[in-house]
């Protein structure tokens, strides 16, 4: 499989030759950041039209197909219309914590997406604990959301930011032990190695039972954890509007949008990399011929592949399962999905202590 590393430390060296240390280093920082915030925009207006075209697929229509071909181009048309629609200033509002709600959500989303490892040898930051810092990163978008339903001085969006903590700190529980529940099984936190472990079979096959039921709880509370369907009750329309970012207009609303949707790709990039190999591809012991045709595909394929698929997933729930109740959504993580997460971890720490496993 072609190693990206090969690219960055040759490109690393040209600018060393030619220029003092600290000079290359920002202009690597510079490359780097235009690249992640031109990543970040491209899989937004991706993946607004990937949500649009599978609704439509699923309730047999067409979806968009006005602006230019199949409606490829309706994605662009909405963001240059809220680029340029006005920032309304609300009146009795927190002016500061109003407007500095967006871009602690957006900052988040940002560092979280500049952990995952896109191919082999194209990884921003690799530390040693990285499933451990992106986590924490994760619970800090929580308090963007907070801080714009308590600072927008408005009931409704109070409302919905109350419910989205709750939502999302109780999630995080059930999210973080399936996680948890992988890295037992690995023995490491660091994100490459956890890549490489994986090089002969993907973590869902080997972990054996453990493995699939993290799986599947790691799908549920990553679509509670990002407010969709159906667990969108801070969003609920019926009930509040548009929940805690009603009172938002323009880009600061944008703000919200975008990251919804790419904290939908962030989830599912996890989900690939804890179970399902993250960039590496689909190998089966002992088929050598079919392994090698298997590494001729180029590691990011393999890694945003695997990645919307989990993403296909989890829209699909939005457009099949009716709204839940905040109190059937509370109960649910407490009473059921929790302490099935803590006892499928002691089951996975039974198997690799005996060794149960492929």
């Amino acid at each position: 499989m072609f190693d990206f590393g090969k690219w960055t430390t040759a490109f690393n060296d040209l600018l060393l030759g030619v220029m003092p240390a600290w000079a290359a280093t920002l202009i690597e920082c510079v490359l780097i950041a235009v690249a992640i915030l031109g990543a970040y925009t491209v899989l937004a207006l991706f993946y607004i039209l990937y949500e649009r075209k599978l609704c439509a697929w699923f309730q047999c229509r067409l979806g968009p197909m006005r602006v230019g071909k199949w409606g490829l181009l309706q994605v662009f048309a909405d963001m240059f219309k809220i680029l340029i629609k006005e920032i309304i200033s609300i009146k009795d509002t927190d002016k500061f914590l109003f407007r500095l709600a967006p871009f602690i959500v957006i900052i988040s989303s940002v560092t979280m997406l500049a952990c995952l490892p896109w191919g082999n040898g194209l990884q921003i930051i690799n530390y040693n604990i990285g499933i451990f810092f992106i986590l924490a990163v994760s619970s800090v978008g929580v308090l963007g959301i907070l801080l714009a339903g308590w600072s927008s001085n408005n009931k409704y969006t109070l409302i919905g930011a109350m419910r989205s903590g709750a939502q999302m700190v109780s999630y995080e529980i059930s999210l973080g032990l399936s996680i948890i529940t992988i890295v037992v099984f690995a023995g490491t936190m660091n994100i490459t190695e956890l890549v490489m472990e994986q090089e002969s079979a993907w973590f869902l096959f080997r972990g054996h039972i453990p493995a699939i039921i993290a799986f599947l709880i790691y799908i549920v509370a990553a679509t509670a954890e990002t407010n969709r369907g159906p667990f969108d009750l801070p969003e609920a329309e019926h009930e509040l509007v548009a929940g805690y970012h009603t009172e938002y207009s323009g880009i600061t609303f944008g703000f919200y949008y975008l990251a919804e949707y790419l904290n939908l790709f962030i989830v599912s990039g996890i989900a690939s990399l804890m179970f399902l190999g993250g960039w590496m591809p689909f190998h089966v012991p002992g088929w050598d011929a079919f392994n090698n045709i298997m590494n001729y595909i180029p590691s990011i394929v393999w890694f945003v592949g695997k990645s919307f698929f989990i993403s296909f997933i989890i829209i699909w729930f939005k457009w099949t399962f009716p709204r839940v109740r905040i109190d059937q959504l509370l109960s649910f993580e407490w009473k059921y999905l929790m302490p099935l997460s803590l006892a499928n971890l002691i089951l996975m720490a039974v198997f690799v202590a005996l060794g149960w496993h492929f």
